[in-house]
């Protein structure tokens, strides 16, 4: 069950979304910090970009790289749309994440609470996206650095089993928009995904 709640949580670790800065909602430097980002992020209603996506695996000598949109609704519900090098869709919403890829027409749905690793990667990545502070750090140790033009958010697990299978989360970014997402895995394999542009 460890190894399968690995290799979920490694094919989810990559979701997350950019949003667009809410209007009215900057801080001057001196108050601006991880409550202000929190509440930031609170705002936005929902938001789609598009993404390109490299992994760094140990077992390759070059990254494999990935592209496709991402899609954010509030409260929760989150949509990774890839279509290069194949189509592929993984979405989270309430309880279940979905995972289709159309090309072996397939379709598979999970349930978050059979999976207790992935469950808590899934709502502590629903918490950055929601602004709720008190749930991320039930999951997370949270170090955020930089100031509201340019920030550098650090989560690390404090669940030891979570922490077997990712060590770290950056997410890079300004006032309430998602610019970079890296994922450390603890067996040192990496994925880095750049938010490029917004999509209307």
């Amino acid at each position: 069950m460890r190894a399968r709640e690995r290799g979920l949580a490694a094919l989810f670790m990559v979701l997350a979304t950019a949003s667009a800065s809410p209007a009215g909602s900057a801080e001057p430097a001196a108050r601006w910090g991880v409550e202000t980002l929190m509440l930031q992020l609170s705002e936005v209603k929902q938001s789609k970009a598009r993404f390109v996506e490299r992994k760094y695996l140990k077992v390759l000598k070059a990254p494999l790289e990935l592209s496709g949109t991402l899609t954010y609704t509030r409260p929760g519900r989150v949509e990774k749309r890839t279509l290069k090098p194949k189509p592929e869709t993984l979405t989270v919403a309430d309880d279940k994440l979905t995972l289709e890829n159309p090309a072996r027409n397939e379709r598979r749905v999970l349930k978050l609470q059979d999976y207790p690793v992935l469950w808590g990667f899934v709502e502590s990545i629903r918490s950055t996206l929601g602004g709720d502070i008190k749930a991320l750090e039930r999951f997370y140790r949270v170090e955020l650095e930089g100031g509201a033009a340019k920030w550098q958010l650090y989560l690390v697990p404090r669940d030891s089993k979570m922490n077997e299978v990712i060590s770290l989360i950056r997410i890079d970014g300004s006032q309430a928009r998602i610019d970079t997402i890296e994922v450390q895995e603890a067996r040192g394999d990496r994925s880095v995904m750049k938010i490029v542009e917004d999509v209307p």
